[in-house]
């Protein structure tokens, strides 16, 4: 009887926002989330759905022909060689086209394609021979493997026959935008010969996803590298191209298999952070802002139907169990309400587990239940303001995500002792903290919205210029008239 008046609710709020087409998986993503976290959750998130897709004005546009040939002319100036590894098992023909295409279409030419072929029809090898004899270059290289070991084992494969100074790893069915590598082999320039002189480990992109008959939508946008958010969701994903030397010295988990990639980037962030702090990641860990890759949506992948591999997000939350193990942490991981999306409880706190953390802050809702501050990037803005507290933030959940940020709140937040006397000599009042959270005590601050934000933002440049990181965490929520 719930389900039935959810769906009434659903429908009758559909036809307040307009006429639109109502997708089957959608039905089947509400289904599922309706079953996993109950009928309000499940109200609200097709709420916000509903909404997004309302907003949605995205558009991928293809560089031009002009601008290709530009980037053909620049490419002598960057050395690296590149190296695609897709594992193919028993591929579509046409996604198998589309991704050869999407290859050879690149404007940046040093590269070389692995196909590490674990089917046994021999589809893979025919078509794969076909664009070898019509590329004429012996840049498509292809694999015959004896069994099928799994998406990490026939990686592997893969990984070990590379030869190029980095790694990229492409699905069997997805697709690259023409300008990938192009746009990779700039920002490795350029962190290489920037002021911070770095060679990247890890360079990631941002992407959309492709349905057939529909094209190009719900692109993800990503943030510079940002350890919180990693640690609650492989945000990083697709593109991501790493060192060959660490690639082949970690290659991928069969334990993973599901969230492989998740694992991989976990591992790397893990040896990274055994050598220099937390902030310092951003500068081997490199974010290209550009969408570079195409995820392709059909009933198989997790790309449109998360549920059909739930296999992928417990192995996502084995790694991150591993990772937090590794670094000697205290905690409990459990899935979020969004497959794929992981919570931390941090036992006692996170400023007592992690040395790395000078101040936890979270959300602060107004009467309607909308969030009116909490979290601020690094120009000051009060991100995700105006937002429902049952919304998530759209596809990419991040509102509900933990996450390192530039401030929080100074009335919704903790420091830890190291930066109480920061706290004093910012603010005027001694620290002490109040109530069952255990919040910083601003009863002796008088100021205004602006004040607030002011004092905020001086406390997040001050803990960050000690070495510290800032953490949102959307659990800590009170409540302002």
């Amino acid at each position: 009887m719930e389900s039935s008046w959810y769906f009434r609710a659903i429908l009758h709020y559909r036809e307040k926002m307009g006429n639109r087409i109502l997708k089957i998986s959608n039905v089947k993503k509400t289904i599922h989330y309706l079953q996993k976290n109950g009928l309000r959750h499940a109200f609200y998130a097709a709420k916000e759905r509903i909404e997004e897709e309302k907003k949605t004005d995205y558009v991928y546009i293809e560089p031009d022909e002009e601008r290709l040939a530009a980037q053909r002319a620049e490419q002598e100036r960057f050395p690296y060689r590149f190296s695609i590894v897709v594992p193919a098992y028993e591929t579509k023909e046409r996604y198998l086209r589309e991704l050869f295409a999407s290859v050879i279409g690149q404007s940046y030419e040093n590269w070389e394609l692995v196909i590490a072929d674990a089917g046994s029809s021999g589809r893979v090898k025919a078509i794969t021979a076909e664009y070898q004899e019509e590329e004429g270059k012996g840049r498509i290289r292809y694999l015959r493997l004896t069994e099928n070991g799994g998406i990490s084992e026939n990686t592997n494969a893969g990984i070990e026959a590379a030869s190029g100074d980095y790694i990229g790893l492409l699905d069997h069915d997805d697709m690259l935008t023409p300008d990938a590598l192009y746009e990779m082999a700039r920002a490795i320039n350029t962190a290489e010969t920037g002021e911070n002189k770095k060679t990247p480990v890890l360079v990631y992109s941002d992407e959309d996803k492709y349905e057939n008959n529909i094209g190009y939508r719900t692109p993800h946008i990503k943030n510079k590298f940002n350890l919180d958010l990693i640690l609650s969701n492989n945000y990083i994903c697709h593109f991501m191209m790493v060192r060959a030397d660490r690639m082949k010295k970690l290659k991928l988990q069969k334990q993973y298999d599901g969230a492989q990639d998740y694992d991989l980037a976990l591992r790397i962030v893990g040896e990274l952070l055994d050598s220099m702090p937390a902030p310092k990641l951003a500068e081997h860990i490199v974010h290209v802002p550009a969408v570079l890759y195409h995820w392709r949506c059909h009933e198989a992948s997790t790309a449109d139907n998360a549920a059909s591999k739930m296999y992928a997000y417990d192995a996502g939350k084995a790694a991150l169990e591993d990772f937090c193990r590794s670094r000697g942490w205290k905690v409990q991981i459990s899935h979020s309400l969004h497959l794929g999306f992981y919570r931390i409880m941090y036992m006692p706190d996170i400023l007592a587990v992690r040395q790395d953390v000078g101040i936890v802050g979270g959300r602060i809702l107004d009467r309607h239940n909308k969030i009116t501050s909490g979290i601020y990037d690094e120009e000051g803005n009060r991100l995700y303001k105006g937002l429902h507290k049952e919304y998530s933030g759209g596809s990419t959940h991040r509102a509900t995500l933990m996450q390192d940020c530039a401030a929080v709140d100074i009335r919704c937040m903790r420091l830890c002792e190291k930066m109480r006397p920061v706290f004093e000599e910012i603010t005027g009042v001694s620290y002490i903290e109040t109530g069952k959270m255990k919040l910083a005590d601003v009863s002796g601050i008088s100021c205004d919205e602006a004040g607030y934000g002011k004092l905020s933002m001086e406390l997040g440049r001050a803990a960050r210029e000690m070495g510290f990181l800032v953490v949102w965490d959307s659990r800590m929520t009170i409540k302002i008239n």
